[in-house]
């Protein structure tokens, strides 16, 4: 399978202009947290900021993990072989970053 139908097969396009929004915030967040250390801005205060930027991270990466199970774990399950333990395989070790970050 070649990348261009690969990439027609992500289980998140259909909510990729809302993933793309989310992370747009974010990036403006991160911003906003630069600008605080350059103002020289309480550390609590810019502590706080992180947690949110932080809380913003986790939830799209849950978004997109819920994505990934639902489509191509799924898909990859029903099918079956060595694709079904790959994709089981990725899900395990995205779960396991996910828990230590």
């Amino acid at each position: 399978m070649d990348t261009a139908d690969h990439a027609l097969e992500r289980g998140y396009l259909h909510r990729k202009d809302d993933y793309l929004k989310r992370l747009r915030r974010i990036e403006g967040q991160a911003r906003g947290l630069q600008r605080m250390v350059e103002d020289e801005r309480y550390c609590i205060d810019i502590l706080q900021q992180i947690s949110a930027v932080t809380k913003a991270l986790q939830a799209v990466s849950l978004g997109l993990l819920e994505e990934h199970l639902q489509h191509c774990v799924l898909r990859a399950a029903a099918a079956g072989g060595p694709e079904a333990d790959e994709k089981i395989k990725e899900a395990y070790e995205a779960v396991a970053r996910l828990v230590r970050s």
